[in-house]
């Protein structure tokens, strides 16, 4: 089993940027391919982001598109989420999640591993 462990969340203000990264343990994860989801008060577990195994393809969910960047360095079995113009409605519990197969999907369904969550507050 994999263990994903989150960090770099925090307080910024609108405007501000974060880099999260999710440190991947137990299990190589270059065969995964990976994905950042988010969950805000009173709402559903949504994807934010994912990356095929290898880097070379991505997915981003409309409402982060232009902003967020999400990147992948096998070597180190760690991915990142760079997001930039963060808006107050960005806030929400981010979650690293592991497919365990190279391919992306968009729902938290198709993802087998996930870490604990780190909180990304985003003040106007």
């Amino acid at each position: 089993q994999v263990q994903l462990v989150e960090s770099g969340g925090g307080l910024v203000q609108a405007g501000g940027s974060l880099r999260l990264s999710c440190a991947a343990s137990g299990r190589t994860i270059s065969n995964y391919a990976m994905g950042w989801f988010r969950q805000a008060p009173g709402k559903e577990r949504d994807i934010v982001a994912a990356i095929t195994a290898s880097g070379t393809g991505t997915y981003y969910a409309d409402s982060v598109k232009g902003r967020f960047t999400i990147s992948r360095d096998n070597a180190k079995n760690t991915v990142y989420l760079q997001m930039n113009s963060l808006k107050p409605e960005d806030t929400a519990v981010y979650y690293c999640a592991a497919r365990d197969t190279p391919a992306v999907v968009a729902t938290a369904r198709g993802y087998a591993h996930w870490g604990q969550g780190t909180q990304v507050t985003v003040s106007s």
